[in-house]
């Protein structure tokens, strides 16, 4: 396994019961020179202190704490850093990743290989990965893990009697890492089990969920709780029997308050039958317009989980506007390891100078918690692209203190991974912190998303969601493209505050790298720096497909061990082919609407 812990060689010992256990045995093995006296303060939870003391080190936090702190310095002395006391907890309760799995063994949106828990729709899983896993997500400070997809399939939908003992089997394999399962719940559940309705104010309904929620915990204690998407792409909801979602949200979480569980309640709703001739409905508006007249209505033990843009995890999108607008109800803040958009785990794409745009928009104050999209699969490396596994430790460390810098974070990780020396480490740092500007280069014009080809999502199709159901469109024709969402356009822009409202009005001064998203222009409007807006297109697309042969080429002097070695540079070739495709590809759209030619005379087909 070639991932961020790759030295800690020492198999884990089946005995591990608790995080404390873990914590010692970590420890001792791999700082085996270094004295630490573990104490264990039952009230302090994943904070954890570390001091110095005559006879060594005095590491103290509650049990998942003493975890936490035992990794940090592990990871402190193999990354080559001084330890110092230091005392730490983390900015959100609740660190989530979101598998996507479905007990056929197939993932949704995976590009990782098959399903680490489920083939044939049963529990099919190694426990010795399980085990690797759960000391890979505790390392990265990661304590909820939700197996199974949103969109709830056979036979998770019915919580039997067969899934239940295996998935406390299952819990049991992560509990001494201070890993929490949740699993995804199906909202219309009640109907295979002899209740003639789903609708949340029946008394018959509520009861089912009640008695629901004491036969899971009776098996699985400490169950993070339930996740439930609801009327959301054909999903079953409230809304079927006229019910808001603050009334569906919680009656499921009063069934699950008794046990200390959560319901994490996805702010993912929206019209996905819109007719594209409609060009008032805005799908960016539609969480806002569900979600900001329930503010203050939710269950204290409910969780809305907002997606970070207003979109679908597109290249680039604004923070949602629910995000700065609730107030009175906790919020998860839910991101995207598994790159759907962002070159499927082909194409390098590292997240974390993305993830520090988002979270210096978003007050730490309105997040209770965050939660991210698996990008993890059965592949021996685990997440497909040896070099996307950054994201995942990424998402953990930032979750835990979001003020971290992109830099720190990805060169913590280079010298935890592969340990180069100090020009190699530069240059993969480089290629990493520059690669999710380049591939918005080469795919998305300044804040255009959708242009990619439908149902795969990789590769460039301009068309492919234009005239279809999904409000997903850019407008191009012959004279402007790109929407107009301000007060004069759909009244997107309005549901902002007014500093950020001010940011984008206007064309002049929005920046460039959203320009096409809040505003509808000419080609031949000029930008800031003189070019046109169809020359900046141009200069993009030519631009960011040079960069991805650059960073192919860069990647093809490093000495990355084996097998990891193969993967990267074959991904590297298909990441090149694919960028140039998508270079001809939009900039022939483009050039054959406007009729204007590259001023650089460079190659367009007609």
């Amino acid at each position: 396994m070639q991932a961020w812990l790759n030295k800690l060689s020492c198999p884990l010992p089946d005995s591990l019961r608790t995080p404390v256990e873990t914590a010692r045995f970590e420890l001792e093995h791999a700082l085996p020179g270094i004295p630490v006296q573990l104490t264990v303060a039952p009230d302090r939870g994943d904070a954890w202190e570390l001091a110095e003391s005559p006879d060594g080190w005095v590491l103290n936090g509650g049990e998942t704490g003493l975890l936490y702190g035992a990794y940090r310095m592990i990871m402190d002395v193999l990354s080559g850093e001084t330890l110092r006391p230091c005392a730490t907890a983390p900015r959100y309760a609740l660190r989530m990743i979101n598998c996507w799995d479905n007990m056929d063994g197939s993932v949704e949106r995976g590009y990782a290989g098959r399903s680490l828990f489920f083939e044939g729709g049963r529990f099919a899983y190694q426990p010795e990965r399980m085990q690797e896993l759960g000391r890979l997500l505790a390392s990265a400070g990661i304590n909820v893990l939700c197996i199974n997809n949103v969109n709830v399939h056979e036979p998770a939908q019915r919580l039997t009697e067969d899934f239940l003992p295996a998935l406390s089997a299952l819990a049991s394999l992560f509990r001494a890492f201070g890993v929490h399962l949740m699993i995804s719940v199906d909202f219309s559940s009640p109907l295979r089990h002899e209740v003639s309705t789903a609708d949340p104010l029946d008394p018959a309904v509520q009861r089912w969920w009640t008695e629901t929620a004491d036969r899971v915990y009776a098996e699985i204690p400490d169950l993070a709780g339930f996740l439930v998407k609801a009327d959301s792409e054909n999903r079953p909801g409230p809304f079927t029997y006229g019910r808001t979602h603050a009334e569906g949200a919680n009656m499921l979480a009063r069934a699950l308050k008794p046990h200390g569980g959560v319901l994490v309640w996805r702010a993912f709703v929206y019209n996905c039958h819109q007719d594209w001739w409609d060009e008032k409905t805005d799908r960016p508006k539609a969480a806002y317009e569900t979600y900001m007249p329930l503010d203050g209505q939710f269950e204290e033990n409910v969780i809305l989980q907002v997606k970070h843009g207003p979109f679908d995890f597109q290249v680039r999108e604004p923070v949602s506007p629910l995000l700065l607008g609730l107030r009175r109800t906790r919020v998860s803040m839910e991101l995207q390891l598994a790159q759907e958009y962002t070159g499927q785990q082909i194409d390098v794409y590292a997240m974390p100078p993305m993830w520090q745009e988002i979270f210096d928009e978003v007050p730490a104050d309105r997040l209770d918690a965050v939660a991210a999209v698996s990008n993890l699969g059965r592949d021996a490396n685990y997440t497909g692209h040896p070099l996307a596994a950054l994201n995942l430790y990424a998402f953990g460390l930032l979750g835990w203190d979001p003020e971290q810098q992109p830099e720190a974070v990805i060169r913590r990780w280079i010298r935890l991974t592969y340990g180069f020396a100090p020009a190699q480490e530069d240059a993969l740092c480089a290629l990493l912190l520059g690669s999710r500007r380049t591939y918005e280069k080469y795919t998305a014009p300044l804040g255009l998303g959708w242009m990619i080809t439908p149902h795969t999502h990789y590769g460039p199709n301009p068309d492919g969601y234009e005239y279809d159901a999904w409000g997903t469109y850019h407008r191009a024709n012959r004279d402007a493209v790109g929407i107009d969402r301000t007060e004069s356009g759909t009244g997107y822009l309005s549901q902002y505050p007014e500093d950020f409202r001010e940011k984008y009005k206007n064309p002049e001064t929005c920046p460039d790298l959203m320009l096409l998203f809040y505003h509808r222009l000419p080609y031949s409007f000029r930008m800031r720096d003189g070019r046109t807006l169809i020359q900046r297109i141009y200069d993009d697309h030519f631009e960011g497909c040079d960069e991805a042969e650059r960073m192919a080429e860069t990647l093809k002097t490093l000495p990355f061990p084996e097998p990891d070695r193969q993967v990267i540079l074959d991904r590297a070739d298909r990441q090149v082919h694919n960028a140039r495709s998508w270079r001809d590809v939009i900039n022939t759209f483009f050039f054959r609407f406007s009729g204007v030619p590259d001023v650089r005379g460079r190659i367009l087909r007609p």
